[in-house]
């Protein structure tokens, strides 16, 4: 028996698996698809598991409804599989307060997984109502999980993470094309070019050539590698004359929220800032811009008059210091905070502060509660702990640096939504990510919004610096080089000069225009083929 006879074997016995073992092998396809992101990046094994969501839903006609409620079961069990490896994480930022939320990890182990993989169902059910019985069904699961993994990144305030158009982000010749049709393009065409040897089981009954539609998959491959490696022989890293230090302190997660902590927090701060990186370093007057991580401080930094003073001590003239805090909203003097922003200043060197962003996307759970009133009387509180949840930002908009281009500012996992980022009527000059991974530990989260930050950064042609607590902090260029990098788990600083950045990317311009266009051309290819098919 070859190769093609064991694999139209394995094809149809998935075909016509049914019942649990048909919710199994979903299973086992979307946990070994979690493989393909960061940090593993073996994006190799979809040419495994994306046939076998192919094969699962030509077995869906079996079904009831013309097999959509079949295919939209495969595709639940697909996404739960997906989902849990790949954000187990999340689980350890209940083990911060172990006493108070330890009980909620199933939930959020089980329970978000079980949520998002009700989209990839919705995209397997779309699918489904789209199907051929030739290659162009490619096409249609393309479409179907492209318009779900869409919908994942927006609805009741959108969770994008992981999107499978990722696992084309490595190495980062095939990550070019991303600033042409952005995440949404490298999903759709992440799915259609793994799922492809799915037809090769079709033989001459679902058409003559079955191995065109893999061969047009490699050399689309190819040339998005080939396309990548030009533009990066074309733009190589040039950076500017803006020193940047990222000071990552590694500061250990309960101290972040305990006042006690004070002096001691900020004694690190302005000692590892302040640190020799190397025999010609003289710490802190060798940055034109230092920058701290998200929530920084166990207090409102604003609010504490010791605390402005050291930092004003610790800038030399002509350096600033880009930092996270919590910030308090207005009030009389004396009045009781029960409420605050999630914040970005900008501080010179005499204590004053220039500018400020408050974050606009908050988390879910994390710095918020749906329903808020309703489920705080019920007894339930956010991880963060602030009553009545974090208050919102109004707008995003670039922020005045003193010596340096403008900059974005992004607060945490904002950093993961594509598209939204950069207007073009205020395009910045970097992006600067301030970001507390603490919560996540020493495991595969941190690799992953790594991943996600310089994807944005390719889409939108600009350089992008990170400063996490626990890492990874890092300086990336606009083509998406790390420039330098200081790892998950360590204290220290990181020195290097801000990139340039490049002219606007065709998706920074057109935005998601392109691939509206290439799906909709791909629909009408799936509709005619139905359309040939029936009239046969």
């Amino acid at each position: 028996m070859n190769s093609t006879s064991k694999l139209r074997v394995a094809g149809l016995a998935i075909i016509l698996a049914w019942g649990w073992k048909r919710a199994g092998l979903a299973l086992f396809a979307g946990a070994l698809s979690a493989l393909a992101m960061a940090p593993f990046n073996a994006w190799p094994v979809l040419f495994v598991t994306f046939p076998i969501a192919v094969w699962l839903i030509d077995g869906a006609a079996a079904g009831k409804w013309r097999g959509v409620p079949a295919a939209a079961m495969s595709g639940f069990w697909f996404g739960l599989g997906y989902f849990v490896p790949g954000l187990y994480w999340i689980g350890n930022a209940f083990l911060v307060d172990a006493s108070t939320f330890a009980w909620l990890i199933p939930f959020a182990a089980l329970g978000l997984p079980a949520y998002l993989a009700l989209f990839t169902a919705l995209g397997f059910a779309l699918a489904r109502l789209l199907w051929t019985r030739d290659a162009s069904r490619l096409l249609a699961l393309a479409i179907g999980l492209t318009i779900s993994e869409w919908l994942r990144g927006h609805l009741l305030s959108g969770f994008p993470w992981n999107a499978f158009g990722y696992a084309l982000s490595e190495p980062l010749a095939l990550a070019q094309t991303a600033s042409l049709i952005g995440l949404w393009g490298m999903t759709f065409l992440s799915v259609a070019i793994f799922a492809s040897p799915a037809v090769l089981i079709d033989g001459s009954s679902r058409g003559r050539k079955p191995w065109i539609a893999p061969l047009a998959a490699v050399l689309l491959l190819a040339a998005m590698g080939v396309y990548g490696a030009v533009r990066l022989s074309l733009q190589p890293t040039v950076l500017t004359k803006v020193k940047l230090r990222i000071m990552q302190p590694n500061l250990e997660q309960d101290a972040k929220f305990n006042y006690s902590a004070k002096a001691d927090v900020m004694q690190k701060y302005l000692t590892l800032s302040d640190r020799a990186s190397g025999p010609q370093s003289t710490g802190v007057r060798d940055a034109n811009i230092l920058i701290w991580p998200e929530s920084a401080f166990p207090f409102f930094l604003t609010r504490e008059a010791d605390a402005m003073a050291e930092i004003a001590d610790l800038l030399p003239k002509g350096t600033v210091l880009i930092t996270g805090s919590v910030r308090a909203p207005e009030g009389p003097p004396g009045a009781r905070i029960t409420r605050a922003y999630n914040s970005i200043y900008v501080i010179d060197h005499d204590g004053s502060v220039l500018s400020v962003y408050d974050k606009l996307h908050l988390v879910p759970f994390g710095e918020y509660l749906p329903f808020q009133d309703w489920m705080e009387k019920l007894g339930f509180v956010q991880l963060t702990k602030i009553q009545g949840g974090f208050i919102p930002g109004t707008r995003r908009r670039a922020m005045d640096i003193p010596g340096a281009p403008r900059a974005l500012p992004l607060i945490c996992y904002e950093v993961a939504f594509p598209g939204s980022i950069a207007t073009r009527d205020d395009r910045p000059g970097w992006i600067v990510n301030l970001t507390n991974d603490g919560w996540f530990g020493i495991s595969t989260g941190p690799y992953q919004h790594l991943q996600q930050a310089r994807l944005r950064a390719i889409e939108e042609g600009l350089p992008l610096v990170r400063a996490a607590n626990t890492g990874i902090s890092a300086v990336i260029d606009p083509s998406g080089r790390i420039v330098a990098r200081l790892g998950l788990g360590l204290e220290g600083v990181l020195d290097a000069n801000l990139p340039t950045a490049l002219p606007p990317t065709v998706y920074a311009q057109l935005r998601d225009i392109p691939i509206v266009v290439i799906m909709a051309i791909a629909l009408l290819l799936v509709i005619r083929r139905r359309l040939v098919r029936r009239t046969a």
